[in-house]
C-alpha cells in the first residue's frame, strides 16, 4: 500500500495565478484605461480627473510611469505638463507632421517679453513687470496674453491698492513642450542660444522659477467682488 501524501495537490498549478502575477494584471488593466482617457480627450488630462476614473487602490504615479516607458521608443511620446498628461507627437519624427498655415496672430516683443518676466518671476503685478521692463506696460498686451490662456491672474497682493498677481498656467507648459517652470532655461541656455548679451551686470542672474500653483504669503484669493469686476465668473449655462 502507497503511503497517504501530505502536500496538497493541485489539479492544474499552471492556472493558479500567483499574487505578482495578479497584481501585474491589475496594473495593465488600470494601464489601459489611464491610456484610453488620454487618448480620447482633445485637451491634457490632469491627474485629478484620472483619479477620479480609476479605482480607489490604483497607484496613478505608477501607471504613468510605466505608460511612460512603453511610449518612450513610438511614434508618439506621453508627455507631462504641470499635473496634466497628454500624448503628443515624439521630437524627432515632428517634421513629417508640419504643415503650411496662416499665423493668425504674431506676438509683439513687448508681449513676449512680458511673458518670459511673468514665467521666471511670478507672481508678479504689473508695476513689478514695469520696473524690471523699465518701460509702461500696456493693459492691451497683458489682455493679449490673457486670451492665449498662457497667462492667468492668481490673487491680489498684499500691498496698498492690492494690484492683481500673475502666473502661468499649465497651458503654457504645454504649448512650450515644458514639464515644468523649472524646465525654463537657466543663465547659461539663454547665452548659448543668443538670447542674452556676452556681457552682462556682474549681479545678473536669472531667477528660478516658482511653480506652486498655491497663494504666497503677500498675496490674498479673489473674493466675489473681485470675481465680478475682473471679469472671472464662469460663462453660465442656458
Amino acid at each position: 500500500m502507497s503511503e497517504p501524501i501530505d502536500a496538497e495537490v493541485v489539479p492544474f498549478p499552471h492556472l493558479v495565478k500567483s499574487d505578482e502575477a495578479r497584481a501585474e494584471t491589475q496594473l495593465n488593466s488600470q494601464m489601459r484605461m489611464v491610456e484610453a482617457m488620454i487618448f480620447a480627450s482633445s485637451e491634457p488630462v490632469s491627474e485629478k480627473s484620472l483619479n477620479e476614473r480609476l479605482p480607489d487602490d490604483a497607484d496613478l504615479p505608477a501607471i504613468l510611469i510605466s505608460l511612460q516607458q512603453t511610449y518612450s521608443q513610438r511614434g508618439v511620446n506621453l508627455i507631462r505638463s504641470g499635473n496634466n498628461w497628454a500624448f503628443r507627437t515624439a521630437e524627432d519624427l515632428a517634421f513629417i507632421l508640419q504643415r503650411e498655415a496662416v499665423e493668425q496672430r504674431r506676438l509683439s516683443r513687448a508681449a513676449l517679453e512680458m511673458l518670459a518676466i511673468i514665467a521666471y518671476h511670478q507672481p508678479v503685478t504689473r508695476a513689478e513687470i514695469e520696473e524690471i521692463r523699465g518701460v509702461v506696460t500696456s493693459k492691451g498686451t497683458l489682455d493679449v496674453l490673457l486670451e492665449t490662456g498662457w497667462i492667468r491672474m492668481r490673487g491680489r497682493r498684499k500691498t496698498p491698492g492690492r494690484p492683481v498677481t500673475y502666473g502661468s498656467t499649465d497651458h503654457f507648459l504645454d504649448h512650450f513642450g515644458l514639464g515644468e517652470l523649472r524646465d525654463l532655461p537657466g543663465l547659461d541656455e539663454l547665452k548659448g542660444a543668443g538670447l542674452l548679451q556676452s556681457q552682462l551686470p556682474v549681479n545678473f542672474s536669472v531667477p528660478v522659477p516658482d511653480d506652486s500653483d498655491e497663494l504666497g504669503e503677500d498675496e490674498d484669493p479673489f473674493t466675489l467682488d473681485d470675481i465680478e469686476e475682473l471679469g472671472l465668473l464662469p460663462p453660465t449655462g442656458d
